[in-house]
């Protein structure tokens, strides 16, 4: 048998046959994404960098005027609109997914301490949200923090709040939704991970004088942190560009990326400039995840060592 063959499955392939092979299960999907990914990615950055004519049409010529106005330089100068919006959406994305990690370590301990026969039971639990739409979830919290509701006649009785008010609008509410609907992008991840973990290591740093603290950090916090970071990196992507609940718990009070990028599209609208704050709110977060992912790199390497 010539040594550019292989024996794959009971089948003897040649190179190029497994080069053929590999192309025939791998172009459809390379070409999925090329069409409806990355082509649309690189229309919306080549417009961008174009103009917007008298009525609303894009035109030429190239210029980076879209990215000089989002960075806060117009023709009255300098106004800190644009990068406030932006610096606004990052700290949501950022809160949410901090509050998220903060309830969901705690319930996927809880479900993996579970006898098995009750984890099917609890994690559907955690995917409910996901049954009803999120427009539908946003109005049901304004039912629920309304003046009349039972949560705002509750906080009334405790002094939170006057009574006849409600507890929205404002930016308690406002992350109140973020949680309950980002919250299961975190667990599932994080929970996979969970049931993984050598509890062997936990018992040998509790052996060796390790407090709580320094069981959870050193022997704990490392086994888990794929999935606590995949589980932040789910929630802060979409949070980040989140425009629905703000606007409707928040008393769309707030500028932030979704709602500048949306009120950008449309007839007669600016287009190069709704562009060029969709890809540099995209690279900020693109950035972001990748300074991430990095450090927790560095961070195996060290335990590694």
């Amino acid at each position: 048998m010539p040594n550019t063959m292989r024996v794959e499955r009971g089948e003897a392939l040649s190179a190029r046959q497994r080069a053929l092979r590999i192309l025939g299960a791998s172009v459809p999907g390379a070409a999925w994404l090329a069409l409806f990914f990355a082509l649309p990615l690189l229309l919306i950055v080549g417009v961008s960098f174009l103009s917007r004519g008298n009525y609303g049409t894009i035109e030429g010529p190239l210029t980076f005027e879209s990215y000089r106005r989002l960075a806060g330089f117009g023709w009255l100068g300098f106004d800190p609109l644009y990068p406030l919006i932006l610096l606004r959406s990052l700290l949501l994305g950022l809160g949410t997914a901090f509050l998220c990690a903060l309830a969901g370590l705690p319930l996927a301990f809880f479900i993996a301490s579970l006898k098995p026969r009750w984890k099917t039971t609890a994690l559907t639990l955690v995917v409910i949200p996901f049954w009803t739409n999120l427009l539908i979830r946003t109005y049901a919290w304004q039912i629920l923090l309304a003046p009349d509701g039972w949560l705002a006649r509750l906080a009334a009785a405790a002094g939170l709040i006057g009574p006849g008010e409600g507890l929205y609008p404002g930016m308690a509410a406002v992350y109140a939704c973020m949680v309950c609907d980002y919250l299961p992008f975190l667990v599932l991840p994080l929970y996979a991970s969970v049931e993984k973990l050598d509890w062997t290591l936990a018992e040998a740093a509790m052996d060796l004088g390790a407090n709580r603290w320094n069981v959870f950090r050193h022997a704990i916090l490392p086994q888990i942190q794929p999935g606590l970071v995949a589980g932040v990196i789910l929630v802060l992507l979409p949070a980040t560009g989140q425009f629905v609940i703000p606007d409707l718990l928040g008393g769309a009070k707030t500028a932030l990326l979704g709602n500048a990028i949306q009120q950008q599209f449309g007839p007669n609208l600016d287009w190069p400039f709704g562009s060029s704050i969709a890809v540099v709110s995209l690279a900020v977060v693109m950035l972001g995840l990748w300074l991430v992912a990095r450090q927790a790199g560095r961070k195996g390497e060290m335990e590694l060592l």
